[in-house]
C-alpha cells in the first residue's frame, strides 16, 4: 500500500495500481471458497454438538428465533459457538448471492441461491433440534450442509477450471 495525502491533509492508503480490487468472478470464488471453510467448520461443530453436548430440557418448545436465542444465550458453550457460526454461514451466504448478482455470474447465482437455501434449511433444522431434541433434525442439518458445501465446491471447481479463448468452440 502506498501512502498518500488526502483532500483534508491526513495520510490515507491508497491500493497499489497493479492490484486492482477483487470483483466479477474473483470475488465470488474468495466468497466461495470462505463459505467452503465456514461450512466444513460447521459441520465438525456439529458433530461434536451432536455427540457430546445435552440441550437444556428448559430451551425445548419456542419457534425458530427463540430456539436461535436460546442456543446464543443459555448454552451450552459448544451448542452457543455453533449457532452463532450458522449465523455467520447465513450471513456469508447472503453475501455470496449479491456478489453473484453484481457480477452477473448465472450460474453462481444459481448455485449459490441453492447454498443459502439449504443453510437456511440446515438453520431451521438445527432450531427444530433444539425445541424437539428428535435425531432427524440432526440427519437433516448435516445433509443439507453437505448440499450447501456441494454448491460451494461446484463453484470453486467451474471458477478454477482454464478459461477457453473465444474463438475456440464450446464457449
Amino acid at each position: 500500500m502506498r501512502e498518500t495525502t488526502g483532500t483534508s491533509g491526513i495520510p490515507v492508503a491508497r491500493r497499489p495500481e497493479g492490484r486492482p480490487r477483487a470483483g466479477g468472478d474473483e470475488a465470488v470464488r474468495r466468497a466461495s471458497l470462505g463459505v467452503s471453510v465456514g461450512l466444513l467448520v460447521e459441520y465438525a461443530l456439529g458433530l461434536y454438538v451432536s455427540l457430546y453436548v445435552t440441550v437444556p430440557a428448559r430451551d425445548q418448545g419456542g419457534g425458530v428465533l427463540a430456539a436461535v436465542g436460546r442456543a446464543l444465550a443459555n448454552g451450552p458453550a459448544g451448542l452457543a459457538v455453533h449457532a452463532g457460526l450458522g449465523l455467520l454461514l447465513l450471513l456469508g451466504s447472503i453475501v455470496l448471492v449479491v456478489r453473484a448478482v453484481v457480477a452477473r455470474a448465472g450460474f453462481f447465482l444459481v448455485t449459490s441461491v441453492v447454498s443459502l437455501l439449504a443453510v437456511l434449511g440446515a438453520a431451521g433444522s438445527g432450531a427444530a433440534f433444539v425445541n424437539t431434541g428428535k435425531d432427524g433434525a440432526t440427519l437433516s442439518m448435516g445433509l443439507l450442509t453437505a448440499v450447501a458445501l456441494l454448491c460451494q465446491l461446484i463453484n470453486l471447481f467451474r471458477l478454477s477450471a482454464p478459461h477457453r479463448a473465444s474463438d475456440q468452440p464450446g464457449r
